[in-house]
């Protein structure tokens, strides 16, 4: 489950998937997740028509619908975001469907309810530490979502690509070690050994799962890797180069511009 974490870290997703609409009748605790950022509305009901309410130039909302039950909302929700890096798709997320809806059904998925309550408490009460704790609390909340919908594609018997990957013990060992050690010096053998598998077997269960062979996957988690500690830390380039498994600055160069298309001291310049 360590590859979920790497997920939260990276932060990458594909292409919004079709334009099909979909429709949900949701209730009290339940989390939806939309994995590409499409547009979305919500509705006291699934008859009822929808109403679009906009931003006057005063900076009132317009069309906003009148309160009940004198003064209290019929209903609250919890919204969160994060702003994704289009650019480069990790696997896990371009594989999510469109919409991840999880109800709040009796004893079901209990730390993802936990994350949410304390989520909730800590954005009603606005206590001291409480930006901290949300942005953590919001890892935690997207790390319970990614796994609860994995556990039910695995109890249901659909767990392919990336999700089957997860349930392969063997596979799954090799992602911990690439994550544990990126400078490592991976070989196929000595991944299939981490598994417990021969290095054919190894990798051809590896590509048949994640899509790609084990050395290409090493080698973009080690430029996502680079691509993080670029935007984020104050190492040099030859830490970062030591930290992903290159040798010299020269070589981490241009492997990252044949990935990134752009030279890392650019990158890190221009990050936001």
């Amino acid at each position: 489950m360590d590859v979920l974490s790497d997920v939260v870290a990276a932060m990458r997703t594909g292409q919004p998937h079709s334009s099909r609409r979909y429709k949900y009748a949701l209730g009290p605790g339940d989390v939806v997740f939309l994995a590409y950022g499409q547009a979305h509305t919500l509705s006291g009901a699934l008859d009822v028509p929808l109403r679009e309410i906009r931003m006057q130039p005063d900076g009132t909302w317009g069309g906003w619908p009148q309160e009940t039950r004198e003064g209290h909302p019929d209903a609250v929700t919890l919204c969160g975001f994060y702003r994704l890096d289009r650019e480069r798709s990790h696997r896990l997320l371009a594989e999510l469907p469109q919409i991840v809806h999880l109800p709040a059904t009796a004893g079901g998925h209990r730390a993802l309810r936990a994350a949410v309550e304390l989520l909730g408490t800590e954005l009603e009460e606005q206590r001291p530490g409480t930006d901290a704790i949300v942005t953590s609390l919001l890892d935690t909340l997207l790390l319970f979502i990614l796994r609860a919908w994995w556990e039910s594609e695995r109890a249901a018997g659909r767990a392919r690509g990336w999700a089957g990957a997860l349930a392969d013990p063997a596979v799954a060992a090799a992602l911990r070690a690439i994550r544990g050690d990126p400078a490592h010096p991976w070989t196929v053998a000595e991944l299939g050994a981490a598994g417990g598998l021969s290095r054919a077997a190894f990798a051809r269960r590896f590509t048949a799962l994640v899509g790609e062979p084990p050395l290409t996957y090493l080698t973009w988690w080690r430029m996502t890797t680079a691509g993080r500690l670029l935007r984020h830390d104050d190492l040099s380039l030859r830490q970062i180069a030591e930290r992903t498994g290159y040798t010299s600055e020269f070589a981490f160069a241009k492997a990252f511009k044949r990935e990134y298309g752009t030279a890392p001291g650019h990158c890190r310049r221009t990050a936001p």
